[in-house]
């Protein structure tokens, strides 16, 4: 009845299915981004994350067809804060890629392509850097023959011989690797995949760990890029902490909302209720040797949450030459606190 009703009263298609591959077929084709001036982006109003949540649930009750270029409704190409493929401020992605790195939240399921483990060219030299990583300790048994030693006891004995064994010397090193994947980040996918072979394939590791997270690090992260298998933070800075090196792959670059703001996380269904900030926090805290690999050109180092991440994590280009430095600075780091208070306390999380 109602779709009879509808279809006299207001001429609209009775074939509901047909509404949902529409609206599908215009999103995987938007419109070109429109190309602003700096004067025209200044005038669009940036809202936070309250106001933006209550008008797209506004809108989705009321929009009734689709919209391209402008500045209101669920669209692409456009100066509205809900859509894809244009420009706002601060804005709730529907779907698609990024582009222009100025949404505040998507709402859409992550599914991301998985850093490859298996290329073999191009990764030597990445694990001579990490060879560097090594941590040569003796423990164990004592099965080694000490020769300098057993030469001096031998001749404090007076030609006696006296035989001294020791532990043999192992590799201590623990690395746990958190790499960014999907959006801003795929452009970087061979130069990350690079790095993921040459950790995986090393030798010089006594325990590696890996995961995978998308532009922050909230409540979780995870052990593929599927995002199905979630570990909260508080488990890796309790099991990995104290004795593993952390590094993070990302090039940390985002809205300054998502980062900073509480609820902020880009999943528009997170339950996180802390900011980024408080969850890398806590990561600094918990990993005294750490370090940052940006596959970002340093001259891209000046947004505002590239800056405030420095703050936290000691920050490298994912060159050879920054490699080489961030291995440098993981070798000699020391228990130091990050300066960057926070005002939120771990049950608000």
């Amino acid at each position: 009845f109602d779709q009879a009703f509808a279809l006299v009263f207001r001429g609209i298609e009775s074939d509901a299915l047909e509404l949902g591959e529409e609206l599908e077929a215009w999103l995987r084709d938007p419109a070109r981004l429109l190309h602003l001036s700096p004067e025209e982006r200044a005038l669009l109003q940036a809202l936070d994350l309250e106001t933006l949540r209550r008008q797209l649930e506004e809108r989705l009750r009321e929009q009734r067809g689709r919209h391209e270029g402008g500045n209101r409704w669920i669209g692409s190409g456009g100066t509205s804060p809900f859509g894809q493929g244009g420009y706002h401020p601060t804005g709730v992605r529907i779907g698609g890629s990024g582009g222009g790195r100025s949404a505040a939240q998507v709402a859409a399921e992550r599914r991301y392509r998985a850093y490859r483990s298996d290329l073999l060219l191009d990764v030597r030299q990445i694990k001579v850097a990490l060879r560097k990583l090594r941590e040569l300790r003796r423990e164990g048994e004592r099965k080694e023959l000490d020769l300098e030693r057993s030469v001096d006891k031998t001749s404090r004995n007076a030609g006696e011989l006296e035989l001294v064994f020791r532990a043999p010397r192992r590799n201590n090193v623990k690395l746990l690797l958190l790499m960014d994947v999907g959006g801003s980040m795929d452009p970087h996918a061979r130069v990350v995949s690079q790095l993921f072979s040459a950790a995986q394939q090393s030798k010089h590791f006594r325990a590696f760990h890996s995961f995978y997270f998308h532009n922050c690090i909230y409540r979780e992260v995870y052990r593929e890029s599927s995002f199905r298998e979630p570990t909260a933070v508080a488990e890796l800075c309790a099991s990995y902490g104290a004795t593993h090196k952390l590094v993070i792959v990302g090039d940390a670059l985002m809205h300054p909302m998502e980062l900073l703001d509480a609820g902020g996380a880009l999943d528009y269904w997170s339950a996180s209720s802390a900011p980024g900030v408080f969850w890398l926090r806590k990561l600094a805290d918990a990993f005294p040797r750490r370090a940052w690999l940006n596959p970002e050109p340093p001259r891209f180092w000046a947004h505002i949450t590239v800056r405030s991440i420095r703050e936290l994590f000691p920050m490298f280009p994912l060159t050879l030459d920054g490699l080489e430095a961030a291995v440098a600075s993981l070798v000699r780091a020391r228990s130091a606190k990050p300066s960057l208070e926070l005002a939120v306390s771990e049950d608000d999380a």
